[in-house]
């Protein structure tokens, strides 16, 4: 791509840009993920001042392979214990009845990859994602992991740039709608033990297989499907065994509900 700048009163340089063009729709290609920031510091009500934060939360470790600088599994590390303690204490506080197994049970499913993943898609996260152009290619801005990933960093951003009182509101607002199911419905099923009920009550059992496992040991990649006796229901990746196996279940799940 390139680009024809002039100065007033001076001539036009032509810039060349190293960008890949991606599909129309949620998927949005480099150049319009870096101009388009703006439209979700917008959307945030944050970052409009200061966006470096806020740029690497977005910034998955394929995108810094390819391009050098920080990933955001530092900022997921330390939203994963924020978001943790805000659940812990909304739970604590307002659901006084309920027995520490339930509550424990409840924090579980609403601090998963399947919850985070929900809420960063209401958000259109996946569209502002900074992915390596193999990880794009392969649907990484709809992969349940890296969406879940996203949205523990931005937590963390968040939580740095502004403040506890700050994160707490964010996070309390976009949960509110799986705080409400709280009062609905009998405790949560994790979509591998969902999957396992449908496929026992068929009379059968879902099988799940390694397919490969990537990278160093300190930051492996899985890659797992399930099997309905020879049929691929569907596949997950994750950066463990348990959370690419969670991943494949809700993969399959789509097809089967």
């Amino acid at each position: 791509m390139k680009l024809k700048l002039r100065k007033p009163g001076g001539k036009s340089r032509t810039f060349g840009l190293n960008i890949s063009l991606g599909e129309k729709g949620d998927k949005m290609n480099t150049a319009e993920t870096f101009y388009g920031i703006a439209n979700l510091t917008r959307t945030l009500g944050l970052f409009q001042e200061n966006d470096g934060l806020l740029k690497q939360a977005l910034a998955h470790r394929s995108y810094i392979h390819e391009t050098g600088g920080e990933s955001n599994e530092r900022l997921e590390f330390l939203g994963d214990s924020v978001l943790s303690l805000v659940i812990s204490e909304y739970l604590y506080h307002h659901f006084p009845h309920k027995p520490e197994g339930d509550l424990s049970k409840w924090r579980a499913y609403l601090v998963s990859a399947d919850s985070l993943a929900r809420l960063a898609k209401k958000l259109g996260l996946g569209r502002y994602l900074l992915l390596g152009v193999g990880e794009d290619k392969s649907g990484g801005r709809e992969r349940r992991s890296i969406l879940a990933d996203a949205m523990e960093a931005l937590i963390a951003a968040i939580y740095l740039e502004y403040g506890w009182e700050k994160v707490k509101s964010f996070i309390l607002t976009h949960w509110q709608p799986l705080f409400a199911r709280m009062e609905e419905e009998e405790l949560p099923v994790d979509p591998k033990t969902h999957l396992q009920e449908i496929l026992q009550a068929r009379g059968s059992t879902p099988q799940y297989k390694l397919i490969s496992a990537e990278g160093p040991d300190h930051n492996r990649l899985y890659t797992i499907a399930v099997y309905n006796g020879n049929c691929f229901l569907g596949k997950g990746v994750g950066k463990s065994k348990k959370e690419a196996e969670q991943e494949a279940a809700e993969e399959a799940l789509k097809e089967l509900e």
